[in-house]
């Protein structure tokens, strides 16, 4: 979805960024290409709740997803509205500095380092960390 600077809706945005699970969900995205599998076992919530989540981020402008065989991969994307840019990125960097968002962080790297201990994250593929795709570690 394309949205000009002009008509960039930034209620919208702020909406996104109201609720805690998208804020959870931003952070475990901030640089990188997530699968939706490690969503659910990170935040503990049901793929269908996350989905609805994901789909709002997506209606705002913020993310977007890829999909490879069955799995869903969604990552952020910056919007063109510079205002709403700065909005973003203040907000990722004011997230990532809470504790319970960095518990978050943790969590994701553990489960990147021994999917095959989560039955639910089994034959899941890897977050790609943004500035190197193609890469498959954390």
């Amino acid at each position: 979805m394309s949205i000009s600077p002009k008509s960039y809706d930034l209620a919208l945005l702020f909406a996104a960024l109201a609720d805690r699970t998208r804020l959870r969900l931003l952070n475990l995205m901030n640089g990188k290409e997530v699968c939706v599998c490690y969503f659910v076992e990170i935040l503990g919530q049901s793929q269908p709740k996350i989905s609805r989540h994901l789909a709002y981020l997506r209606r705002a402008g913020i993310v977007t997803a890829r999909r490879e065989g069955k799995w869903m991969h969604y990552k952020i994307v910056e919007p063109a509205n510079a205002g709403a840019s700065r909005i973003l990125r203040e907000t990722l960097a004011v997230i990532g500095k809470e504790k319970s968002m960095q518990a978050d962080l943790a969590r994701l790297g553990k489960a990147c380092c021994a999917p095959q201990r989560v039955s639910a994250l089994e034959g899941a593929p890897l977050p790609i960390p943004i500035e190197a795709v193609g890469c498959s570690t954390c």
